[in-house]
């Protein structure tokens, strides 16, 4: 810990930065139609500028934390925010789709620095008995990306063009830059070892359950969130119209469920609170699963909307236990750690996709929740396990408030 004193904004600046990333990152995904249209390319060819982001991101996020480890942590915020500005302004001039998906890559490579160094400022930054409201706080921020950046960009580049959506993002990445550089105190960088010692302490493992934990219950969250409109279909009868609400509930949910998650993480612990995401998260996708038989795909929609809410609380709310575990876990390599982490959340998203929609072209959409579940249950396994073997503990402070309650 530096010497430092964060002024008041400081943790929305590094929730906004994360909110530019997740923008940034399925953007594309709303817009694939314009995009082929305008580069002539087919909508799968513009759906592989997605999946080069994800693959790009996953595999370069721990080598790049590692490489970086010792530079001081706001220098390496501020120029990484520059950097993804100036890559998303270069990006709306694109000629054609082969420098648009280079284009993707280099976005992509940034934003591996962006959100590891945000939520490791954020843990730094606080107190340690408020560590997991903090890095919660930004990872709200991914969330929210989700039901209102995402949105929000689409909207803008159906109506302007999808050049305009990238124009935009680059606005608000100098925005937080600018906010950033007025409020971000310095901290210096996480590791004084060599690269070997920070490889050899991602490898344990405790990280790499922990890392394992992170695939498995992206895959079973995001599956199910990939192909909402499918599950809706087969479980209401209803599409079109209906979807955009129940997304925002998926939404609205997801980003309360990681503020509230991390509060819970500082009073009663990260492994305790973990468990009880992973449980809601398989509970509920087994509800999902049962629901189509039991209604003959009449379920109201409201009803449908009122399990979305309690899953998509669960199944986003994980992300705060989780990197709060491994920082407890990791010591000095925090910033490698979480990198390494999101990488998985990455790989665990795009094994959702793959999987999910394997599952929609052989069974429907109805079938989802139960592959979902079958995921999200090797998940809570992984997590138990790693749990009673690898425990770690209550912040020191609150165990001491609560003995003397």
């Amino acid at each position: 810990m530096s010497s430092r004193t964060p002024r008041p904004g400081w943790l929305l600046c590094l929730t906004l930065a994360a909110f530019a990333v997740g923008t940034d990152d399925l953007l594309i995904a709303g817009l694939l139609p314009v995009i082929a249209q305008d580069l002539d390319v087919g909508t799968a060819a513009a759906g592989q500028l997605v999946t080069v982001f994800s693959i790009t991101y996953a595999v370069a996020a721990p080598p790049l934390a590692v490489a970086t480890a010792r530079l001081p942590r706001r220098a390496l915020l501020l120029g990484a925010l520059a950097l993804f500005a100036l890559v998303n302004l270069i990006t709306a001039l694109a000629p054609g789709y082969v420098a648009l998906m280079a284009l993707r890559v280099c976005a992509a490579l940034v934003a591996a620095l962006i959100t590891p160094v945000a939520f490791a400022m954020a843990a730094g930054l606080s107190a340690p008995e408020r560590t997991g409201r903090a890095v919660g706080t930004v990872a709200a921020g991914l969330t929210v990306s989700l039901f209102l950046g995402v949105p929000a960009g689409t909207v803008l580049g159906t109506a302007f063009g999808w050049r305009a959506a990238f124009v935009a993002v680059a606005v608000l990445t100098f925005l937080v830059l600018l906010a950033s550089a007025v409020l971000l105190p310095s901290l210096p960088g996480s590791s004084q070892t060599g690269p070997r010692e920070q490889f050899r302490a991602l490898a344990r493992p405790a990280i790499l359950f922990c890392v394992t934990g992170t695939v498995l219950g992206a895959s079973c969250g995001f599956m199910i969130y990939t192909y909402v409109a499918p599950v809706t279909v087969d479980l209401t009868g209803s599409s079109g119209v209906v979807l955009a609400p129940l997304i925002a509930t998926i939404g609205v949910a997801g980003a309360l469920g990681t503020l509230v998650c991390g509060r819970a993480t500082d009073r009663w612990g990260a492994d305790r609170v973990l468990l009880v995401t992973f449980v809601g998260m398989v509970a509920t996708s087994v509800v999902l699963a049962l629901l189509a038989p039991l209604t003959g795909g009449g379920l109201p929609v409201w009803v449908l909307g009122g399990v979305f809410a309690v899953w998509g609380f669960a199944a986003w709310g994980f992300a705060a236990p989780m990197s709060a575990r491994l920082l407890r876990l990791v010591g000095d390599a925090g910033t490698e750690a979480l990198a390494l982490n999101t990488g998985g959340l990455y790989v665990g998203t795009a094994v959702a996709g793959m999987v999910g929609g394997a599952v929609v072209a052989s069974s429907g959409g109805a079938a989802v929740p139960a592959a979902a579940a079958a995921v999200g249950l090797l998940a809570l396994v992984v997590m138990v396990l790693s749990v009673r073997r690898y425990p770690t503990e209550v912040p020191e402070p609150l165990v001491r408030q609560g003995s003397g309650a």
